[in-house]
């Protein structure tokens, strides 16, 4: 895990902002930097950068830019199966002087070329390789756009880097913040981020997930996708075997990523997705696992019962991490900073606290079960969509449908999705996704609107829904989220079921096999049955990781009043007396909840970026 930036165009860059940029990487990669720089046949410029996190292979023989013949390449990522591909590279003649995944990476890349290279691959990546015989740079991300990478088009000239802010380093003006992209977030909320190529920044793009941009020195670009998603279900498919396939790669994959030359901790709740991978990897895998969990007063949101019993159960080391109100804004400032756009939502404020005391434990590596809701379900509005597409088989509805009322109804808090005739009345339906839309615009000092759209990858209602989650909505805002709150503490954050071969698998499982008895992912659960403990597998609950705003911000004291309130650039956007009418409430529910901390997100990111 590293950072990457760099530049090809027709401009040296001064060397004040190459350190400058090198500077802002150190937090990505404290270990080592190094800057390397080409003047193409055609006068064009050429710039590697890489700070980085020693993970695998901890001697300097591993460091960036690494040179195979006449390529160059700056990685930021992880390829897991780096020991299943080096022995097939060295009988094509390959001879390894490091025992890094990074070499293997780029041989891969090198001897079988991008579409077989990259399909010989896994692993999350972005990365720059520049070949210095064709004069070509390309760019790369991994398949579900794990390891990020922003692009920014400035005077001929292409600049790209992990984060945002060493873009702007190294172009050396200050970036114009979107104000479209922020009305986008403050109205239908960050589920609507990533719909489109915009970010917070005027000009700046990010590379789409499993998609390469090769660009030549005479300023040519060129994307290519390597690979696609899609549902293919197997209808010959049994359930028994859905589950046994389904195990089998969960296993593989959770064992790909327990490789590692540091110490590896989990993120830890309550609920089947984290418990699946920490059981596994305590139970079958023997790994001294540590789980780390926020503790949450709030009665929505706690798991401690559970998180209990699974630590006595597997014998865990376990660190609980309390929510604090104290420095709540000052430190909200601060992670604004690092984000480079507002936090999208108070569960990764919590989630930065517990990359916070993962760090100062020793630990390197942050493991999370982002994606198995996409993979397996797991929302609520799954369960309405199973509905639908079951309901031309009148037993299993109508037992799904009993199920439903009996396991989920209670639990759900959305008024929509207490209707389980929803997606049968109207497949269109989308309102709960951005909830009170309309209320939240008008909020905004000018009327602002955009109505909710999707990616069509299939027929089916309900896979259609989880594959737009996976690229579009909900993974996305993880990843992101999670990659900028673990470097900020020099962390590698890793995502076993993000994983080519367990993502391939569950798109072939028929849909009528999701859910089972009212219990969203029913294939997970049984693939784990008999490793994980027992009453997180029965748990039909939906909890999620989350906290209301009141947990950490006391809007009745007058101090914290006065500040979000105070004058600041987000008034010419934002109705100050609505504001205060919000902050008056005695009790918010959780979509306003939500709302207030988009706000104070909002505030601050463009009181940073006036600053």
């Amino acid at each position: 895990m590293c950072g990457i930036a760099g530049y090809i165009g027709p401009d040296c860059l001064p060397p004040a902002r190459l350190q400058a940029c090198l500077r802002l990487m150190r937090r990505r990669g404290p270990d080592h930097q190094a800057c390397r720089h080409w003047r193409t046949r055609h006068g064009q410029h050429v710039y590697l950068l890489h700070s980085r996190l020693r993970i695998i292979d901890l001697d300097d023989r591993a460091n960036q830019p690494m040179r195979l013949g006449r390529k160059w390449l700056i990685y930021n990522g992880e390829l897991y199966n780096y020991l299943e591909l080096r022995p097939l590279l060295a009988a094509r003649g390959y001879r390894f002087t490091t025992h890094s995944d990074t070499e293997v990476f780029l041989a891969a890349l090198d001897s079988w070329g991008w579409q077989e290279g990259l399909e010989h691959c896994e692993g999350m990546w972005a990365f720059a390789l520049y070949d210095e015989d064709s004069e070509t740079l390309t760019l790369g991300r991994d398949r579900f756009g794990e390891k990020p990478l922003y692009l920014l088009r400035h005077g001929g000239g292409l600049y790209f880097g992990s984060e945002v802010k060493f873009l702007q380093a190294l172009c050396g003006h200050r970036l114009r913040p979107n104000l479209t992209h922020l009305y986008r977030y403050l109205v239908n909320g960050y589920k609507a981020l990533y719909k489109t190529p915009q970010t917070f920044f005027h000009g700046v793009e990010a590379l789409p997930s499993a998609t390469l941009l090769h660009r030549t020195a005479d300023g040519q670009e060129t994307p290519q996708r390597y690979w696609q998603p899609a549902y293919r279900p197997d209808e010959a498919l049994s359930y028994a075997d859905a589950v046994a396939g389904v195990r089998e790669r969960l296993l593989r994959t959770v064992e790909l990523r327990l490789r590692a030359d540091v110490p590896l901790a989990f993120c830890m709740s309550g609920g089947v997705d984290s418990n699946a991978l920490i059981s596994i990897a305590k139970r079958v895998f023997g790994y001294d696992v540590h789980g780390f969990t926020i503790v949450n007063t709030d009665a929505r949101y706690d798991e401690q019962a559970l998180v209990a019993h699974v630590v006595g159960e597997l014998g865990l080391r376990h660190t609980a991490v309390p929510l604090q109100t104290a420095d709540f804004l000052p430190r909200l400032r601060t992670l604004v900073r690092q984000h480079d756009a507002p936090v999208y939502t108070l569960a990764y404020y919590t989630h930065w606290l517990l990359m916070e005391q993962v760090a100062a434990a020793g630990y390197r590596i942050a493991v999370s079960g982002t994606g198995a809701d996409e993979l397996f379900s797991g929302y609520y509005d799954h369960h309405l969509a199973y509905l639908y597409e079951v309901h031309d088989e009148p037993a299993l509805y109508a037992a799904a449908r009993r199920a439903w009322e009996e396991q989920v109804r209670p639990w759900v808090r959305n008024p929509y999705l207490r209707n389980p005739d929803l997606f049968l009345e109207d497949p269109g339906f989308r309102d709960h996704l951005y909830f009170q839309a309309e209320a939240f615009a008008g909020y905004l000092v000018r009327p602002w609107h955009e109505p909710f759209q999707e990616q069509r990858f299939t027929s089916c209602l309900l896979r259609n829904r989880m594959l737009n989650e996976l690229f579009y909505e909900a993974v996305p805002v993880i990843l992101h989220e999670d990659d900028l709150n673990a470097m900020y503490f020099s962390l590698e954050n890793r995502s076993p079921y993000l994983d080519r071969s367990l993502f391939d698998f569950c798109f072939c499982i028929p849909t009528r096999y999701l859910i089972r008895q009212g219990r969203a992912k029913a294939v997970l659960r049984d693939a784990v049955r008999g490793i994980v403990p027992q009453p997180v597998l029965d748990n039909p609950r939906k909890v999620g990781f989350n906290a209301p705003i009141h947990a950490l911000l006391d809007v009745r004291d007058p101090a914290v009043r006065a500040a979000l309130l105070d004058d600041s650039p987000i008034f010419e956007h934002v109705r100050r007396d609505r504001i205060a009418a919000l902050l008056d409430k005695p009790y918010l529910p959780n979509s306003e909840s939500k709302f207030l901390f988009s706000f104070l997100a909002s505030k601050l990111f463009l009181e940073e970026v006036a600053a």
